[in-house]
């Protein structure tokens, strides 16, 4: 699953809104919007504000080779 997929997935799950995902995240809207879109060039600490909420992270993992 893609991390836009996943942030969307979880967003809607607690029911709600982009603008409200963003207050309580402290993010900007346009943020979340640019995170739930796909856009590749995002900051890291930012997502791991968002992902914070739901209980998740961003970190490395091993690749499948």
């Amino acid at each position: 699953m893609l991390l836009s997929e996943f942030v969307k997935l979880k967003r809607k799950a607690v029911k709600l809104t982009q603008p409200e995902l963003a207050e309580k995240a402290g993010v900007g809207l346009r943020f979340v919007r640019d995170l739930e879109q796909g856009k590749e060039t995002i900051r890291l600490d930012k997502v791991n504000q968002v992902l914070q909420l739901f209980g998740y992270q961003v970190g490395p993992i091993p690749m499948n080779r």
